[in-house]
């Protein structure tokens, strides 16, 4: 008995020794020697692994960073130009410098703009209620509010205002990663450049119906006017599908469009209130204040 127990203990021992040197020849052989700048350049990443950058994590980035013979197609949205520079430092290149970005929000169909006209009582999801229906209010291309962008944004940069039934953009925290665009069904959160001065102008509507079924569903949807592209001297304004759309390549911030939207669906953020003088008045343009808020 004691013989078959200590030669049951041998037999699992070189076994054990056995298989440790099998493990160990095979590993040597399909072994994958890492640059050892892969390390330098991951260290100098935020190490947010949000994904911005387009791949899966920070330690996949500073892989393929490595691998290319220049770093001028990469960008990481959290660390911005400052992480960039560090990086072409390191590997002995020039960095490209990227225009700032923020995400906003092409929706302003608060429930003082937009009634409801059912409630959906379902998982608070968006993706779950727009696959099941339109939404509960009459415009289907509007924000869903129930905050699927909120939860995925790891930089406490997106909120819902349960008050207004709407998702709000905190541009001091938005590092563009474009978690919450992935994640939006409706496809109405756009990374769009933060302008000189953090300001921007854009239409804040996605509804690509026909004027007057627009405007019955939400009071400041796009139309489709075309007025805001007539009057824009840098052809930076089109329609398509009845909905506006302003490049932000062209726009030069003149903010004329505005002026001329009847609907108010087009936003100017950050600028200061015109101010008109005429004799014996002083008359203040504009005076609702648009904030991305």
């Amino acid at each position: 008995m004691i013989t078959t127990i200590i030669y049951t203990i041998v037999c699992l021992v070189v076994l054990g020794l056995l298989f440790s040197v099998v493990l160990y020849l095979v590993a040597q052989m399909f072994k994958v020697e890492e640059d050892p700048r892969v390390d330098i350049v991951e260290s100098l990443l935020p190490g947010a692994n949000c994904g911005g950058c387009g791949l899966a994590g920070c330690h996949a980035f500073a892989e393929d960073v490595v691998k290319a013979s220049s770093i001028g197609s990469f960008y990481c949205p959290v660390g911005g130009d400052a992480v960039m520079e560090k990086i072409a430092t390191a590997l002995g290149q020039e960095a490209v410098k990227t225009e700032p970005r923020v995400a906003v929000i092409k929706c302003h169909g608060t429930f003082d703009n937009r009634a409801k006209t059912n409630c959906f009582d379902g998982y608070a999801s968006c993706k779950v209620m727009a696959s099941l229906y339109s939404g509960d209010t009459g415009c289907k291309y509007g924000c869903l509010g129930k905050g699927d962008c909120v939860s995925v944004c790891k930089f406490d940069a997106i909120h819902l205002d349960e008050k207004r039934g709407i998702v709000e953009v905190d541009e001091e925290k938005c590092v563009a990663c474009g978690a919450c665009v992935k994640v939006c069904p409706k496809s109405i959160i756009e990374l769009r450049p933060k302008g000189p001065k953090n300001r921007r102008v854009y239409v804040s509507c996605s509804n690509k119906d026909k004027g007057a079924i627009a405007r019955k569903a939400c009071s400041v949807s796009c139309i489709g006017c075309g007025k805001c592209a007539k009057v824009c001297a840098f052809e930076a304004i089109t329609i398509e599908n009845n909905l506006a759309y302003i490049d932000a390549s062209k726009c030069k911030l003149c903010r004329k469009c505005i002026d001329e939207c009847p609907t108010n669906a087009i936003w100017a953020v950050n600028f200061p209130l015109k101010v008109a003088v005429t004799p014996n008045k002083v008359e203040v343009q504009n005076p609702v204040v648009k904030n991305e808020n």
